[in-house]
């Protein structure tokens, strides 16, 4: 690979990290400790847990479950594109 396409692929996976890492601070931080009381106001309870406790404990974990998988799909696909496939 020439060294043009491995600074591309570098740029596009740091970017790819960045995204996901604030959307991690977003889901695991920000929305079930500093919105907790409006997501328990505006959101129906979750069995017998409020929703912004239900956030807290489990919705961020999902979350977090998500985020990896998403990033496992765009990094294969910006593998390929840059002609790193484990296919290749």
């Amino acid at each position: 690979m020439n060294d043009q396409n491995s600074k591309s692929h570098w740029r596009a996976s740091l970017r790819l990290t960045g995204l996901l890492l604030v959307c991690w601070f977003i889901l695991g931080y920000v929305a079930p400790i500093l919105f907790r009381e409006w997501l328990d106001a505006n959101f129906p309870a979750v069995g017998t847990a409020p929703f912004g406790f239900w956030v807290a404990q489990q919705g961020s974990i999902i979350g977090f479950v998500v985020i990896l998988v998403i990033y496992a799909i765009c990094m294969n696909r910006t593998d390929k594109k840059h002609g790193y496939s484990e296919e290749d």
